[in-house]
């Protein structure tokens, strides 16, 4: 059997350097089994090309989503929007969640999908929590810190357990859950840390970072395998 090849989306080119995925998360895919895919942000047409031939999905973090995707606010700390990459994961959001492809959703991710099931963000994090050391807003490092799991959630059992330890990297976050989204993590202050999706069980989706933890915490690397044996059954 063919590794299932896994698409992982990517930052916006910047000046002196082009599209891009951290290369945590190339890693953490390769551990797992599965073959690497970077989807840039090139607009909805290339969507029906790129589901044609993907057998999984990293929807992966970093940026801020448009505050007019989910309510028309504003907030002078919003960063490193680009409506290409919104319209693009929004658009690939959608078809993944119609066609059923395995998802890993993570952080920007889980947001992205929270909006396009016509939930809503936070603008800005701090000023709902306050500077909690639990939410490091860029470019601050991200810190460990305890994540409550829903014991009857599909996401304990890949975790291995109902408390962890995780790194966030929070601006935006959910506020209001969308339609059939329901939470399955949280963090102390309240945050929520992960969502499942009502019909949609091949959706992994956490609002931390798995993937810098991965290379030394099997609990974080499950999430991954995950994704590719969901990939692999695909096939």
């Amino acid at each position: 059997m063919k590794p299932p090849l896994i698409g992982l989306t990517t930052y916006p080119a910047g000046q002196g350097y082009g599209y891009h995925t951290p290369v945590d998360y190339v890693h953490a895919v390769v551990r797992a089994g599965g073959v690497p895919v970077l989807l840039p942000p090139v607009g909805e047409s290339a969507i029906e090309r790129w589901l044609a031939v993907l057998d999984g999905v990293v929807l992966i973090g970093g940026g801020d989503i448009a505050p007019a995707l989910f309510d028309g606010g504003a907030h002078p700390t919003i960063y490193n929007l680009s409506a290409e990459r919104d319209d693009t994961e929004t658009a690939l959001a959608r078809s993944l969640l119609a066609c059923k492809l395995p998802t890993l959703a993570i952080c920007r991710g889980l947001q992205i999908l929270n909006t396009v099931l016509g939930g809503s963000l936070h603008l800005h994090l701090p000023d709902v929590v306050g500077e909690a050391v639990a939410h490091r807003v860029p470019p601050r490092d991200p810190t460990l810190h305890s994540v409550r799991v829903a014991g009857d959630s599909c996401l304990a059992s890949l975790l291995g357990g109902t408390q962890i330890s995780s790194k966030s990297w929070h601006h935006q976050a959910i506020d209001r859950a969308g339609d059939g989204v329901r939470p399955v993590a949280w963090a102390e202050d309240g945050v929520i840390e992960a969502i499942e999706i009502d019909d949609a069980p091949q959706v992994i989706a956490v609002q931390w970072h798995p993937e810098l933890s991965a290379a030394d915490d099997s609990s974080q690397q499950a999430l991954f395998d995950a994704l590719i044996r969901m990939s692999s059954n695909k096939n």
